[in-house]
């Protein structure tokens, strides 16, 4: 297909000076893999729960030798909510961009109490938009998540097992009133466009650039169950020199370092070549890094907006989690989100 080319549109945050630049080194990149969608909305077009309680474990993010779980139970309301059932005379707390403690090295939500908190929500949220599932309950006696060697495709047939069902509710949708952009330091930008008319899908355009064997990795895809689950299985990536350091003197910070990092769990990378098994192979190449990107922390953001589903494109180029948020923040701030007519 023709290399897709975007208005910047107005930028909410940064330097328009920057901005000419950073789209044309985007614009530069090849995409290594294209997934589009042709014919229906893929999702329901009623809101959505589960029919019966579905339970993940798995080693703990930050403790390292402690089993976690997450236990996912219908939605009594609309929204995803998080209940830390060892915080007493605490509410539950709204997946929402209202709710974001912080954002600096993973996303924390938290409500009330400092104790009442989640971390590295992002891996679980995701599924929020990339399972069309809007109403849930997440139970858990910990603000430490568990980890998984395949990314969070565990998560994904937990929830397929508990059975995704339809409400007599219309599923709610909204997108952006015109193309809106951030413009990052360092030469990164989130821009995110109008559903086109009638059209109710989100369209992904997403493109990493790492001074590692990671490298340049470019894909542009449309947010189906199927494609949604093939990025599912992206686990996050870090630096040799990361792992090691969760490895030896990090275990005196065990409140802020990731002990629970294997050699199976995470895709450790260094300058030139990779320190474990690379997956998700293009051309003998892994995408696995961008996918993880464009899936499991792109959506986890896209799903704080608790107005409804986003419908739109969103393009991304070097960005994160700070910058992630920070965009949807400045949607609610500038009231640029739009509700959509129902489906029927």
């Amino acid at each position: 297909m023709t290399q897709p080319a975007y208005p910047i549109g107005r930028i909410v945050i940064g330097n328009a000076e920057s901005a000419k630049p950073a789209y044309e080194r985007f614009q530069s990149q090849t995409i290594d893999e294209t997934r589009l969608h042709e014919g229906a909305y893929p999702y329901s077009k009623r809101q959505t729960t589960i029919r019966k309680t579905a339970t993940a474990t798995g080693q703990g993010t930050f403790s390292g030798s402690d089993q976690r779980s997450l236990t996912f139970m219908p939605g009594e309301c609309e929204g995803w909510w998080i209940d830390r059932t060892d915080q007493v005379e605490q509410l539950k707390t709204l997946v929402s961009v209202r709710s974001v403690w912080t954002t600096a090295r993973n996303i924390v939500l938290r409500s009330g109490s400092p104790h009442n908190y989640l971390r590295m929500v992002e891996h679980i949220i995701a599924l929020r938009n990339g399972l069309g599932l809007d109403n849930l309950t997440i139970m858990t006696d910990s603000g430490d998540p568990p980890l998984f060697d395949r990314g969070s495709l565990d998560l994904v047939e937990a929830l397929e097992g508990a059975e995704i069902i339809e409400t007599d509710q219309p599923a709610r949708f909204v997108t952006v009133k015109e193309p809106v952009t951030f413009i990052g330091g360092r030469g990164d930008f989130i821009t995110i466009l109008p559903a086109e008319p009638g059209n109710y899908g989100l369209r992904v355009d997403c493109a990493i650039d790492f001074p590692t064997a990671i490298g340049k990795q470019r894909i542009l895809f449309d947010v189906t169950p199927e494609n949604f689950r093939y990025g599912a299985q992206a686990r996050t990536n870090a630096p040799l020199r990361e792992y090691i350091y969760a490895k030896t003197i990090g275990k005196i910070f065990a409140d802020t370092r990731n002990l629970g990092y294997t050699r199976k769990n995470i895709l450790i990378h260094g300058k030139q070549e990779y320190f474990n098994e690379a997956k998700m192979l293009i051309n003998d190449r892994s995408l696995e890094a961008v996918w993880h990107r464009a899936t499991l922390d792109l959506l986890a953001a896209v799903a704080l907006i608790d107005l409804g589903r986003l419908a739109g494109t969103i393009i991304s180029y070097r960005a994160g989690h700070t910058q992630d948020v920070r965009l949807i923040a400045q949607l609610y701030l500038r009231d640029l989100l739009t509700p959509l007519p129902p489906l029927f």
